[in-house]
């Protein structure tokens, strides 16, 4: 009896608004010390918000994780923003994005500009062909995860299995892997096999109105029609919409923004600086979107400070417009039994997607002797089945390669 009074209280408190400052330090701690990626990031973010806070239930939770799921951009971050946006509006929102982004983006941008600046043979460190094996090993775990999980059923792991290799065997990965993703949202829906959830509970009060919401989701439609045009000025503008438009089409985040990154940004930054910034962000805590800061602050004619700045805010743009405009329709949209099967075509053909990057160009660009393999393998097995924190794999695989490669 006295535990349900308290659940009773606790249910209470969690409809309370608080305020942007109140989120901010909440989550200031979170962008210090949430290592791991994506999904070690969610568990963060329960423990302190569901059980720690008391901001929300655990089902008001898996809505917002569900929501973000579902939409492109940097999934983890995309649900700290919810969680600001429902705590304390839209400057809650900014204020969850600033405080969980800014430690890793600082970090990462600083190591650009140290990259940029120094002069330092990228191609042939040692050290950066470590961080290049260790890359290896952190995608091909976050393969495996996604694979179990995405692609647990026949019918999925056949979407993953051709859409590896649509994208492998095609001569145009940008618009193969969209090509892919639309693919995979229909196969999941003629395939079926997943229901809606049950209603736990309530949604939780909506902090932005249905017309917030629509001029969200038209910014966001304008923004994608708009980046052709700014590519075109060259410059800021031309770093702005090529990581901008990495960031609105990109689904399951984390590792999967590789290849599109990468895509946009090969005329702007070498082939050995990109692998070495991929390899830096694991070592950092925070979401791994913070990456486009360090190829920001290394791209060439417009990088430095400015382009790191530049990059930042466009890889987070798409998706928080998503969130804003979003949010006030998924009380419908989480009831609908098509969405989720569509949602799980679309992961299932994303996990083919990691597949084909893992093969070219982590794999072929990161392991190009036997003695890369191996330091790829010990980095592998140290993640995989003795759960050592990615950066101190990455920090250890540095450091072999400057000693033995």
């Amino acid at each position: 009896m006295r535990g349900h009074m308290m659940d009773r209280q606790t249910s209470g408190m969690r409809t309370r608004e608080g305020t942007a400052r109140e989120v901010f330090f909440a989550f200031l701690p979170l962008g210090f010390t949430a290592f791991g990626g994506p999904v070690a990031h969610l568990g963060f973010f329960r423990t302190a918000f569901v059980a720690r806070l008391g901001w929300l239930s655990d089902a008001a939770y898996a809505d917002l994780v569900a929501l973000c799921q579902f939409l492109p951009g940097p999934a983890s971050s995309q649900v700290g923003m919810a969680l600001g946006l429902r705590r304390a509006g839209l400057p809650g929102l900014l204020c969850a994005w600033l405080a969980f982004t800014l430690p890793s983006a600082l970090a990462l941008g600083a190591f650009g500009l140290f990259l940029s600046r120094s002069g330092l043979d990228l191609a042939g460190a040692g050290w950066i062909a470590g961080l290049k094996a260790a890359a290896v090993a952190v995608v091909a775990n976050a393969l495996l995860g996604m694979a179990g999980t995405l692609a647990a059923t026949r019918a999925r792991a056949t979407i993953a299995a051709l859409a590896a290799i649509a994208v492998l065997l095609t001569p145009w990965p940008a618009a193969t892997q969209l090509a892919v993703i639309l693919a995979g949202g229909v196969a999941g829906l003629l395939l079926g096999g997943v229901a809606a959830p049950a209603d736990a509970e309530a949604v939780p009060p909506r902090t932005v109105s249905r017309p917030i919401g629509i001029g969200a989701l038209v910014l966001f439609v304008l923004l994608l029609a708009a980046l052709p045009v700014l590519q075109s000025f060259g410059g800021g503008a031309d770093l702005f919409a090529r990581v901008a438009r990495a960031g609105a089409l990109v689904f399951g985040g984390g590792h999967v923004v590789l290849p599109l990154l990468e895509g946009e940004l090969h005329a702007m930054v070498g082939e050995g600086a990109f692998l070495a910034g991929y390899g830096a962000a694991q070592a950092v805590p925070g979401p791994l979107f913070t990456f486009a800061a360090y190829l920001g602050a290394v791209a060439s004619p417009f990088g430095g400070a400015a382009g790191a700045a530049v990059a930042l805010v466009a890889i987070f743009l798409p998706g928080a417009l998503l969130v804003v405009g979003v949010m006030p329709f998924w009380e419908d949209l989480r009831r609908s039994a098509l969405a989720l099967r569509a949602l799980a075509g679309v992961n299932a053909a994303v996990v083919g997607l990691l597949a084909a990057v893992f093969y070219d160009p982590v794999f072929l660009r990161g392991v190009p002797d036997q003695t890369s393999l191996v330091v790829a393998i010990a980095a592998f097995c140290a993640l995989r089945f003795w759960a050592v924190a990615p950066w101190a794999v990455v920090l250890c695989a540095g450091a072999a390669g400057w000693a033995i490669l």
